[in-house]
Parts: C-alpha cells; sequence; structure tokens
C-alpha cells in the first residue's frame, strides 16, 4: 500500500523514482492530493537523512545501510542510479514472503537486475544478493536469528552504518522493539539509526489513526509507550544511542525544506486540505540517532528557526463540552466547511459544506436549522421552494443574516479546481419562528451584481461593518482557484449588492484565509489564518472606522500563554471567533504541538491579556474536532454551540462530529 501511493506520488512529480513504477506494477492507482503530499514527506525526510549519512561518511572507505522492513522500496535503486552508492552497501531485510516476491521481481525487470548484477543468493534467509545489494527474508523480532543472517550476508560491525526503520517498529511489541534498538547501539561501534513512525495517539485525529490501523490488523504497538517525540527520544537515549534529535513533520517541511521545493510542491495540484495536511504532519516524525559517529551525525539541523516551540502552556481553566439535547437528530449536521448563522433569536440556520447525506458523503445540497424551545433545540432540513436549484451545494462560504427573513450567501466553492461560487440570497417564510423546524422554507434567489468578482472567492470571511449610517458586508480575504492567498477586500453595500469605494489607511495585514472575522464598533476585528507559505499567521487586526474611512490597527496580545501563540501573537487557522462585552474569543482551529483537544483562547480587546481554556470532553462518545466547525454565540445564555466539523483524516477515513455540542461558558467571560 505504501508503495502504491508513493508510485501515484511520483507520477504526479512530487518525487523522482522512475523504479517504483517496476516494484509496484499493475497494482497502481491513483491517490488523492492529500496522500501525495503525505508520502511526499515521508520519502523526502528519508531521502534528505541518507543523502546527508552518504555525504558526511564519504570519506569513509566502506559504509553500509540496513533498511529494516524494507518492503517493495526503492531506495536502493534510486541510490545507485544517482551514483552514490560508490562505497556503499545496501541490506534490506522483511518477512520472508515479502522478499521472496521483490526478488522475482528484481530477477524478472531488466532495469532493477541490471543495476543489482547478481553475485548469486547463498546464506542465511538470502533472497538475492549482488554486489552492494543484500535482499534477506528474516523476522526483525527474532534477533538471533536476524544477526545471524546479517553476518553471514556480509554485514560488518565496525564500520559507519546506517539503520532505516520507515514505519516499521511501530507494529512490533515494545520489548522486541526496544531490544532490536538496544541491540544496533551495542554491537556497532559507528552507527545511525533514522526513524519515521506515528505519534500523538490521544488528540481525535490520534484516536482516528489508531482505530484504522487496529481495523486492519496492525495495531499502533508503541504509541501508548512512546506517545511523542520527547518519549522517543528518551527511548533512544537510554538504549545507548548518545544523540538523538527528533522533528515532527511540520517542522521538518519549514525548517529542512528549502522554501523553493515548498512552493513547487504546493503549487503541482488544486490543493484545499490544508487543516489535514497540517494534521497529518503533526501526526508523524522523523528520528535521528546516532553514536560513536565522528563529526557527529546531525541532519535534523537547521537554520530556520521554528517558532511555534515558544512559550510556556498556561492554562485559566477549562470547560465542559456536553452533547446537545436534541428532540430530534438528522444526519445533515455531520458535516465540515459548512456555515452557520443565528437568523432568529433561538434559530440557528446551518447551510452547505461536506458531509452525510442520503447515506452517503457529498457536497450537502440541504440547509438545516437548529430550533430551541422549551429548552431543547430541535432539527430540521429546510424545505426549498425550488427544489432544482443547487446553488446551495458550497463550500467554505459565508452567510449574513441582512434582515428578518433575509440572508446573504457569499463565494464558496464546490472543488479546488473550480472557480469560486457567486452570490446567492436564502429568502425564509414567515414561519422560520415556529417551533417546528420541518415548517420553515427558502427560496434560493441567484446573483450576478456588479460586485461579483468579489464573491468569487472561498476561505474568505464576510463581517458587517458601519461607515456613516450606512451597513456594509466587509469581504475580505479568501482564497481562488486562482491565487492560493488574497489579501483584499471589498465592502459590499447589503441594498445595492455593490462594492463601495471607502478609504483605508494604515499597514496592510498579510494576505490570508481560513482566519476568523468578528463585527465589533462598526469595524471588524481579524485574527489568525493561513498566510501564502500556508503557515499559520500569528496576529489580530482592528479594522477601526473613521470619520473619513477606516484604518488598520494591530491588537498587541500578550503574555505568550499557549502554543499556538508567538512572541504574544496567535498562531491559528480553521477557527471561529466571537466578540462579547470586549472579549474576543477564538474556538478551536488547527494548532501544532498540542496532544489534546484545541480550546477557546480569550483576549481582553483593551488590554491584549490572552488567557487559554481547555475543552473537557470526557462526556462525550466520540473525538471532538474542532476544526472546519461552526460555531453559534448565544449571549442570553452565555453558551457556545458548536456544530459539525471534521476532516478526512488522511487515508484513515473522515471524521465527522456526530452532533452539535454546547459550552457553557459563563466562567470564561467573567474571569472565573
Amino acid at each position: 500500500s505504501s508503495a502504491v501511493s508513493k508510485c501515484s506520488a511520483a507520477a504526479r512529480g512530487y518525487i523522482q523514482d522512475r523504479f517504483l513504477p517496476l516494484l509496484v506494477g499493475r497494482r497502481r492507482r491513483r491517490r488523492a492530493p492529500l496522500v501525495h503530499r503525505g508520502y511526499y514527506i515521508r520519502a523526502h525526510a528519508v531521502d534528505h537523512c541518507v543523502q546527508d549519512f552518504l555525504l558526511k561518511t564519504r570519506s569513509h572507505p566502506r559504509t553500509q545501510i540496513l533498511s529494516l522492513g524494507a518492503g517493495f522500496d526503492s531506495l536502493y535503486f534510486r541510490l545507485k542510479d544517482m551514483g552514490l552508492l560508490h562505497h556503499s552497501v545496501v541490506y534490506e531485510v522483511d518477512f520472508p514472503n515479502v522478499v521472496s516476491q521483490k526478488a522475482t521481481l528484481i530477477k524478472r525487470m531488466k532495469d532493477l537486475s541490471a543495476l543489482v548484477g547478481d553475485a548469486g543468493g547463498e546464506g542465511l534467509g538470502v533472497a538475492f544478493s549482488g554486489e552492494d545489494y543484500k535482499l534477506l527474508g528474516v523476522d526483525l523480532s527474532e534477533l538471533s536469528e536476524l544477526e545471524r543472517a546479517l553476518e553471514e550476508a556480509g554485514l560488518d560491525k565496525e564500520i559507519p552504518t546506517l539503520f532505516i526503520a520507515e514505519v516499521v517498529l511501530t507494529y512490533m511489541e515494545s520489548s522486541r522493539s526496544d531490544a532490536l534498538i538496544r541491540w544496533a547501539a551495542e554491537r556497532f561501534s559507528r552507527a545511525c539509526f533514522l526513524l519515521y513512525e506515528q505519534m500523538r495517539p490521544e488528540d481525535p485525529f490520534g484516536l482516528v489513526m489508531r482505530q484504522h490501523f487496529s481495523q486492519l490488523n496492525s495495531a499502533l504497538r508503541s504509541l501508548a509507550q512512546y506517545p511523542d517525540g520527547e518519549a522517543q527520544q528518551r527511548r533512544f537515549l537510554e538504549k545507548g544511542w548518545t544523540e538523538c534529535s527528533v522533528m515532527d513533520m511540520n517542522e521538518f517541511f519549514t525548517c529542512c525544506t528549502p522554501e523553493d521545493e515548498q512552493r513547487r510542491v504546493q503549487a503541482l495540484e488544486p490543493f484545499d486540505e490544508y487543516e489535514e495536511w497540517h494534521l497529518k504532519c503533526s501526526h508523524y516524525f522523523v528520528l535521528a540517532a546516532s553514536k560513536g559517529m565522528e563529526p557527529s551525525w546531525t541532519p535534523l539541523l537547521s537554520s530556520v528557526t521554528d517558532p511555534r516551540r515558544d512559550g510556556p502552556v498556561r492554562v485559566a481553566g477549562s470547560v465542559t463540552a456536553a452533547a446537545c439535547a436534541l428532540h430530534s437528530r438528522i444526519p445533515g449536521l455531520r458535516r465540515y466547511g459548512h456555515h452557520s448563522v443565528l437568523i432568529k433569536p433561538n434559530v440557528i440556520l446551518t447551510t452547505g459544506g461536506f458531509g452525510e447525506e442520503d447515506g452517503q458523503h457529498c457536497r450537502v445540497r440541504n440547509a438545516h436549522v437548529l430550533i430551541k424551545h422549551g429548552g431543547y433545540w430541535r432539527a430540521g432540513c429546510v424545505k426549498k421552494e425550488n427544489p432544482g436549484e443547487r446553488q446551495g451545494e458550497r463550500l467554505y462560504h459565508t452567510v449574513s443574516c441582512v434582515s428578518n427573513g433575509l440572508a446573504l450567501v457569499v463565494g464558496g466553492r464546490t472543488s479546488p479546481s473550480s472557480a469560486g461560487l457567486g452570490m446567492l440570497w436564502l429568502k425564509f417564510t414567515e414561519t422560520c419562528d415556529a417551533s417546528d423546524p420541518d415548517d420553515i422554507t427558502v427560496e434560493l434567489v441567484s446573483l450576478q451584481p456588479a460586485a461579483e468578482p468579489a464573491a468569487l472567492r472561498w476561505r474568505h470571511s464576510a463581517t458587517e461593518v458601519t461607515f456613516k449610517g450606512e451597513k456594509y458586508l466587509f469581504v475580505y480575504g479568501g482564497r481562488s482557484a486562482e491565487e492560493p492567498v488574497l489579501g483584499d477586500w471589498c465592502f459590499l453595500h447589503t441594498r445595492e449588492l455593490s462594492c463601495a469605494v471607502i478609504p483605508v489607511e494604515g499597514p496592510v495585514p498579510e494576505g490570508r484565509h481560513s482566519h476568523s472575522a468578528c463585527s465589533w464598533k462598526g469595524g471588524v476585528l481579524i485574527a489568525g489564518g493561513l498566510g501564502a507559505a500556508e503557515q499559520p499567521l500569528g496576529s489580530v487586526f482592528f479594522l477601526r472606522e473613521l470619520d473619513h474611512g477606516f484604518r488598520w490597527q494591530t491588537i498587541e496580545t500578550h503574555p505568550p500563554l499557549i502554543p499556538r501563540q508567538v512572541e504574544g501573537v496567535i498562531q491559528q487557522y480553521s477557527h471561529t471567533a466571537h466578540v462579547h462585552d470586549g472579549k474576543l474569543l477564538l474556538v478551536g482551529g488547527v494548532w501544532f504541538h498540542l496532544s489534546s483537544v484545541p480550546g477557546i483562547t480569550v483576549i481582553d480587546i483593551a488590554t491584549g491579556l490572552c488567557l487559554d481554556y481547555t475543552i473537557n470532553t470526557e462526556h462525550l462518545e466520540w473525538p471532538l474536532m474542532l476544526h472546519n466547525h461552526s460555531s453559534v454565540f448565544l449571549p442570553k445564555e452565555k453558551e457556545l454551540l458548536l456544530i459539525g466539523g471534521g476532516g478526512n483524516c488522511f487515508s484513515f477515513g473522515t471524521h465527522l462530529n456526530p452532533e452539535p455540542v454546547s459550552l457553557s461558558i459563563g466562567n470564561i467571560l467573567t474571569g472565573h
């Protein structure tokens, strides 16, 4: 499966490997862009470390590489083809049935066998042998048998040796993988160890990841004892390795991948799964350990400082998540990339997104409402007066309630390669204050006004602002099919549906998408987002109303309390936000280096003071994913209602939060 995914990534230009198709054969499949990126970063990390080892040891007369659980990997053939094995021998070990298949392929394919040559397969477990390539069928958990087979194949314990374990040890019992790590340190005088594996098993993404591998009968056995990079580092140092460094794959991509290479990869395919990409990368790590190496082997050192590790974590308190008490449950609320808005007191409209409808995962056609009546929420599907109208099928749009019974949809998309969608009126009947959600009917009216170009975007914000007594929608940021990040804006006059020219002064914020925006004092507060380099942005900006226009100003936040803060500013995206009584609440989002459910940060707008609150999910029976969600603040009840959220968890499956979640935040708002 890994080789098939790497082969698909190579076919799209992510990695250069002409040998993988020969080893994969007819099993080739086209994978999704998210999977391509995931296997790109894996292959890039391994190649980076392997080539660094060969470079640092080029003065030695002989070196060797031992790939543990090599499967159908093409590493040897690529290194040989690049002329990097002048004085190195590559040993590959896997189960006998795996290496038997691989040996047959090598013998059958002239492009492979010509590179290896054939010195005859002799010795314990040897399936194929060339001058600088040995393929052995041995169970890694049987150390004595492994050592004997390697000795017979010619492995030398006194020369520089690189061990590679690419998602291998985690499938072994911890006691056996620990023994292998210790054996390698004790038996080899000059050794390096490269490990690439999963981590962070207890957060929502990690739980989905673990469940996926358990269903494949390939449980991740090391994660309970070694759940993060720090634990893995201690593991190696305690087992005899003298130096060890670890990076998660977000850090590796940022710090060890040149910027031009980052841009090349980001431009290969239409892509809009940033949350899943960053979450996948935060759940895998690369580790480099060594002993007896002169000079030291340090392939994970970087001249780039990764800022996301700043600041001690301080938590001011917690709030408890409770599944929303619903009189009626409907699958239509299981979605992400949607938008929810309070269209009347205790009436919440949710539109668009990707989720569950008619028993399948798709772009959601129908809008849904939640109506609170008698202390309970009732959910229902909104009836369409024009049921054939499909303009409501969109992701990452905005919905703004313009007046009673009238809401404006701006932007959104169907697929990342398609042009952004325009604007759409949602006109409700007068029954939208009824206690029965099934009585609500909406008419969808497509629009083609002069402001249309400003609406052809997604992952943007649309926020009500006031200038000289007139109300406008401030449409800001986002992205389009042509531009991965937009930094422009439009003052959309909601009566005329045209863009007004209003002067804006002050330093213009960096372009962004997936940020939050809240109305405040006639202007708008912008927080977080993802920038042009696909990195979370720090900063909170206030677009302040003046007599002659508006002015951008920065809200200085302090102190650096939490992992998503750098030098006193916020770093997050795909969150939601609300303002109440001079406090800005940032809810969820994608945070790097966090092992629990993302929580709520409360920023005092006047002082910039930030307080972080965790979300206690012990009463929920399912993982709560707080990205690509929506949230509605009910000020009278001091309650936050979280609707939907989740996404495609790499190749592990799609997780959708099954029910709305209620957070009582009175203690947060009062500071107690």
